[in-house]
C-alpha cells in the first residue's frame, strides 16, 4: 500500500491499492470517527459498490446506513443536500456520526459538502470510485454544488479524515471515465511534472488498457503533486489557484453544455485553449499547444468546441466562474510545462479569437 500524507490544519492520509475496498472498514474500526456511518452513494455506484461496502461494514460490526440519490451532475444541487440531510435525520444520525462518500467526483463533492455542515459539521472519508475523483476532487478539501449560474457556486473548504483509492474499481466503470480521469493527470503534468507528462506519452497505451503499475503511478503522482499544493495553500488563497489550468474556459464549456458533457473533456478542451492563449500573449517560451493536443489526442480525450456550442453562452459563462479574482478573470497559463502563471483580464476580443479557432464538427479532430 502507498499513502501520502496531506499536511492541512488536520493532517489526513490518502491510501493508494488496488483492492483497497475489502480493507476500508478494517481501517475504520482502528480510526473510530463515528459510532454509526452514513454511506452516501448515486443510484450507479450503490448498485455495483455500496450494497457490497455495506455488507462488508455490517460484517465488521460497523453501524452504518446507505443513502442514494440519483447519478449525474444534475443532481450536485442543494434540493439533493436537503433530502439526504432530512433522510439521515430521519435515521437518527447525530454529532457522533460520520459520512462515507463513495463515488465519483459528484458524490464526494455533494457529500463532503453535506458532512461539512450537517449539524455544524460531522467527520467524512472519501473513497473515489472514478479516476477523475481519485487523482483530483477527492483530495485537498473542496466541497460544493452547482447552481443555474455556475458550477459549484456554494462548497465549502472541508477536509476530509482518510482517503481510501482502489483503483482495482475503475474496471467496473465505462470506459469513457477513465479517459475522463486522464485529462486531470494531464492538468498535473502541465502545471508541475514534465516527468508525469513524458510518463503518460509513453504509457498511453498502457493506461487506456488499465495497467495496474502505470494506473498507480500516475495516481501517486497526481496526489503528491495536489498534497503539495494544498498543504502550502489549504483555501486557495494563492499558490492552489494552478490546479484551476484549464477549468476557466473548461468549466463555461461545461455549463453552456448542460453538464452533458464529461468534467475531464470539458478541462481537456480548455487546456488546449489556455495554452494557446499563453502563446497568442506571449507568455509560453516554447511551443506548447502542439505537445499537449497531441498527448490529450492520444489519450483519446477532445481538444476542439463542438460546433453546436454557443461561444456567447461559453463567454457569458466564464464572467460568472469562481475564478474571477477581485471582478477580473483570472486564467492559469504556462510559460513552458512545469511553469504556470497567473494573467488576469486577457482581451476580451483573443479570448473570443481562440474559443472560435477551437469549434469544429468533430471535438476530437
Amino acid at each position: 500500500m502507498r499513502c501520502l500524507k496531506v499536511k492541512t490544519g488536520r493532517p489526513y492520509e490518502i491510501l493508494i491499492e488496488g483492492g483497497l475496498l475489502t480493507e476500508v472498514p478494517e481501517d475504520l474500526a482502528q480510526i473510530n470517527l463515528g459510532h454509526r456511518y452514513a454511506l452516501i452513494s448515486d443510484s450507479n455506484v450503490a448498485e455495483f459498490l455500496g450494497e457490497d461496502l455495506l455488507r462488508l461494514l455490517k460484517e465488521a460490526d460497523i453501524s452504518a446506513e446507505l443513502f442514494v440519490f440519483p447519478a449525474g451532475e444534475a443532481s450536485k444541487n442543494m434540493d439533493t443536500v436537503v433530502s439526504l440531510a432530512r433522510q439521515m435525520v430521519s435515521k437518527g444520525f447525530d454529532r457522533k456520526c460520520a459520512v462515507i462518500a463513495l463515488g465519483g467526483g459528484v458524490t464526494g463533492d455533494l457529500a463532503g459538502f453535506l458532512a461539512s455542515i450537517y449539524l455544524r459539521g460531522i467527520p467524512y472519508v472519501q473513497i473515489p470510485t472514478s479516476l477523475l475523483a481519485q487523482v483530483d476532487s477527492s483530495v485537498g478539501g473542496k466541497t460544493g454544488v452547482d447552481l443555474p449560474e455556475g458550477k459549484n457556486l456554494l462548497g465549502t473548504f472541508y477536509q476530509p479524515w482518510r482517503v481510501y483509492i482502489d483503483y482495482g474499481v475503475l474496471a467496473t466503470l465505462p470506459f469513457e471515465h477513465l479517459k475522463n480521469g486522464l485529462a486531470e493527470v494531464v492538468k498535473y503534468g502541465c502545471i508541475s511534472s514534465p516527468e508525469l507528462f513524458k510518463f503518460l506519452d509513453d504509457n498511453a497505451s498502457s493506461l487506456l488498457n488499465y495497467d495496474a503499475y502505470t494506473l498507480e503511478h500516475i495516481i501517486y503522482e497526481s496526489c503528491r503533486i495536489k498534497a503539495d499544493v494544498v498543504s502550502q495553500d489549504e483555501k486557495e488563497g494563492g499558490l492552489r489557484r494552478i490546479l484551476n489550468f484549464g477549468h476557466t474556459i473548461g468549466h463555461a464549456i461545461e455549463a453552456a453544455a448542460n453538464y452533458e458533457m464529461l468534467h475531464g473533456f470539458c478541462v481537456s478542451i480548455g487546456m488546449v485553449a489556455a495554452a494557446r492563449l499563453s502563446e497568442e500573449l506571449g507568455i509560453a517560451q516554447e511551443d506548447l499547444s502542439a505537445p499537449i493536443e497531441a498527448l490529450l489526442k492520444k489519450l483519446g480525450l477532445p481538444v476542439r468546441i463542438p460546433k453546436e456550442l454557443d461561444p456567447a453562452k461559453i463567454e457569458a459563462y466564464l464572467r460568472a466562474d469562481k475564478k474571477v479574482w477581485r471582478g477580473k478573470l483570472v486564467f492559469v497559463l504556462l510559460k513552458r510545462l512545469g511553469e504556470p502563471v497567473f494573467y488576469e483580464e486577457p482581451p476580451k476580443e483573443l479570448i473570443s479569437k481562440i474559443i472560435d479557432s477551437l469549434r469544429a464538427e468533430d471535438a476530437f479532430s
